[in-house]
């Protein structure tokens, strides 16, 4: 049965009159913010194959949940298995999981994040792991096709490798700042990866000023659909710390990562000598990479230390509770 604490990061969950929030709106496309300026287009293909391995892990988890078994062994009464005739592959009972998925004990069993296993139980490897599973088809539609809108233009302006480091590297930095804040329940989703994206998306826009047009309005519109999306998250049972963490370490890798070179230095070797640049990058994106660099090791070094050693955020920051969740007449943010 879906536990009422589980959280799903972005999308779907269950207020306390029995409703469920809008999923967050998906990002544009890239292409909105970025001037081409690279002479090297590379071809997308880590983002499509990120897309078919997170389907793929989705439909191990449904073969391993065996909703069928479940109602079998329990007696349930009336409730019944969703879409029946896909057998072992059919969805828990809305009444448990809305979202058209398995049962939480199915996904703490497959690498769910949860505080309790992974500081007592010594499973440091949830904090990756549950970035590749999701509550739900809801869930996992909801992501992929952000992921989709994000990520293939990205990857396409600066490659697999740069994409691929802050995609995974922000994953595991919204799962260690949620694991920190979050003890009482099971955390599932791709989101904090997402919003890593997101993040870089905003670092490039910063550290590349110089070599975009309609600079105001491309800075605008990125914060307004960063702020919307952090906004879902205070909705109850969102993990918007997995957000949270996860924007910011991408905000920080964009800054060491997804540096273009100033205008004139892809034609340097065209110009004669004295109009030619000395510096492929600006001073101030040198500065901003050492800076950058050294908030993200740091950062990740405190945070893990921090989680190892039973560390409960909570305890310490009474105030940050109303970051994941925003207290209204119409639900509780109650654990």
């Amino acid at each position: 049965m879906m536990n009422n604490r589980d959280l799903e990061r972005g999308n779907g969950t269950k207020s306390r009159n029995g409703t469920y929030p809008p999923a967050p709106p998906a990002p544009p496309p890239t292409s909105a913010y970025y001037m081409e300026k690279s002479e090297t287009q590379w071809t997308s293909w880590l983002v499509p194959m990120i897309v078919v391995a997170n389907v793929a892990v989705f439909i191990v988890i449904m073969f391993v949940n065996n909703c069928p078994s479940h109602i079998n062994e329990f007696g349930r009464g009336r409730r019944q298995c969703v879409a029946r005739f896909l057998g072992r592959l059919s969805f828990e009972p809305l009444q448990d999981n809305p979202l058209f998925g398995p049962s939480s004990s199915t996904l703490q069993k497959l690498g769910a994040l949860q505080w309790e296993k992974v500081v007592h139980g010594h499973q440091g490897w949830r904090l990756f792991t549950c970035i590749w599973l999701h509550a739900g088809v809801v869930h996992l539609l909801a992501n992929m096709l952000s992921l989709v809108f994000i990520g293939i233009r990205l990857e396409q302006q600066f490659g697999f490798v740069r994409v691929g480091i802050i995609y995974l590297l922000s994953g595991i930095g919204g799962s260690v700042l949620s694991c920190l804040f979050i003890q009482g329940s099971i955390s599932v989703g791709a989101s904090g990866a997402l919003f890593g994206l997101l993040g870089a998306m905003l670092s490039e826009l910063l550290t590349n000023w110089s070599i975009y047009t309609n600079k105001a309005a491309a800075l605008f519109t990125l914060i307004i659909i960063i702020a919307i999306n952090l906004a879902v998250g205070l909705l109850p049972r969102v993990d918007n710390y997995a957000h949270i963490g996860g924007f910011m370490s991408g905000f920080l890798l964009g800054f060491v990562l997804l540096l273009r070179p100033q205008f004139g230095w892809l034609e340097r070797r065209h110009l004669p000598s004295e109009g030619r640049l000395k510096s492929k990058y600006k001073a101030y994106q040198y500065v901003l990479l050492l800076i950058a660099a050294v908030v993200l090791i740091v950062g990740f070094t405190v945070g893990l230390v921090m989680l190892f050693r039973g560390v409960k955020a909570n305890e310490h920051c009474h105030w940050c509770r109303y970051l994941s969740c925003l207290r209204t007449s119409r639900w509780s943010c109650d654990n």
